[in-house]
């Protein structure tokens, strides 16, 4: 994935090639917005991360125990289907 700002180029361009660097907050957005990953709210679950900031986690089923299975939709709701039913 290529990321709008690239920090490292932004680095060896400045005007001292090195650090301390200033980081702008529109870049560092920029990055942070492109990197949002858009998904159905019904499919996301709000958490608790590292240092008790809020988290979103991708609810997906847990796979089934045994058998060879692939991940799909089947009317619009994830599930697994056995490969035999493909």
């Amino acid at each position: 994935m290529n990321l709008p700002v690239d920090f490292s180029y932004k680095v060896k361009a400045s005007a001292g090639g090195g650090y301390p660097t200033q980081i702008s907050a529109s870049d560092l957005m920029q990055n942070f917005v492109f990197a949002a990953l858009e998904v159905d709210p019904s499919l996301v679950e709000q958490t608790t991360g590292q240092g008790g900031h809020p988290q979103r986690k991708l609810k997906i089923p847990a796979a089934p125990a045994s058998g060879t299975h692939v991940l799909g939709a089947v009317n619009g709701t994830l599930q697994w289907i056995s490969t035999e039913e493909c």
